[in-house]
């Protein structure tokens, strides 16, 4: 299987590993209600430690998810723009998740991110899925900008929300 995590570049940032020194931007993004409440496992209000623990998490290797941050630096923009994943399934397939902090919402940072990613493939996946919260229908159009084709719809667990909330899913076939 293909090494699962090094950088991955884009025209704007680079995909990284995520660092021990990523965890302050990490509790100021996902502590802020609208990420949270867009993702499955952020909770609202972030617990202290828990931006700590993810790093932790991130940081081990031969898990079952790889995870990268959007790192601007190299053009200027913040070292921590969001951080994108793809959890590994059987049958080379894996699930991407991702989340952009506000302050770089709408300029197509999410897009280009899920875009160098299928592009890399860096598990050697044949199938990538992905789903979106039908009421954030902007993560669904990041998804079908990369070619993710409309597979149907389900209804996912959100932490910060405390609730099934429905969901659209998508399927990318690569290989």
């Amino acid at each position: 299987m293909p090494s699962t995590m090094g950088e991955i570049a884009t025209d704007r940032f680079v995909l990284r590993p995520v660092r021990r020194s990523d965890a302050g931007l990490f509790a100021l993004y996902a502590g802020d209600k609208r990420v949270a409440e867009a993702t499955q496992g952020i909770p609202h209000p972030l617990p202290p430690g828990a931006a700590e623990a993810f790093v932790t998490r991130a940081m081990l290797t031969g898990t079952d998810e790889d995870i990268w941050v959007m790192d601007g630096t190299r053009s200027g923009l913040a070292e921590v723009l969001g951080v994108i994943s793809l959890k590994k399934m059987d049958r080379a397939q894996s699930e991407v998740a991702f989340w952009v902090a506000p302050a770089f919402w709408n300029l197509g940072i999410a897009s280009e991110a899920v875009q160098a990613l299928v592009a890399a493939n860096p598990q050697g996946d044949k199938t990538m899925f992905a789903e979106a919260f039908q009421d954030n229908p902007q993560s669904a159009r990041v998804l079908t900008n990369a070619g993710f084709q409309y597979l149907g719809d389900a209804e996912s667990f959100s932490v910060a929300r405390n609730a099934r909330v429905p969901t659209w899913t998508y399927v990318k076939r690569l290989g």
